[in-house]
């Protein structure tokens, strides 16, 4: 549905849906691709791809929580200064509403490697639409594309 047909529809109840903060970032190689991560057996949305990152915990900032997250998830060392925020995704899902700011960084310390995915891709922006992603992820591949 587009935005015009939405607009002729009724106007939807208001959610009464917690909110999560999440974190997410697209890292970008010397090569222009971006990591994508596919998420592990026994989480929701198993199999679907997504750009790291995770819950930004009570009293974090999204950017403390994106550099923890990196460490734990993908075992890289990155700072703050080196996020630059392009985007974000506001997405009801059935039992939350997400909102999720997409950072990118191209400087990091360390090799990547799957600590909690099942496997990770380093892929082209003009072939993201290529790879199943959770809802909230897709409208940030526009954007990506247009920024890099």
């Amino acid at each position: 549905m587009n935005c015009a047909e939405a607009l002729s529809k009724p106007k939807p109840a208001a959610p009464d849906l917690p909110i999560v903060l999440v974190s997410a970032v697209a890292l970008v190689d010397s090569d222009g691709r971006v990591l994508l991560a596919q998420r592990p057996e026994g989480k929701s949305m198993a199999g679907l791809w997504e750009f790291p990152g995770g819950k930004v915990d009570a009293g974090e900032t999204p950017e403390f929580a994106l550099m923890r997250e990196l460490e734990e998830e993908l075992g890289i060392e990155t700072r703050p200064t080196c996020y630059s925020p392009i985007a974000f995704a506001s997405h009801s899902y059935d039992d939350f509403h997400l909102l999720m700011p997409l950072f990118v960084c191209r400087t990091w310390r360390g090799e990547v490697e799957a600590k909690e995915h099942q496997a990770l891709k380093w892929v082209k922006p003009t072939d993201m639409y290529e790879y199943s992603m959770p809802e909230a992820d897709i409208p940030l591949i526009a954007a990506l594309r247009d920024m890099l």
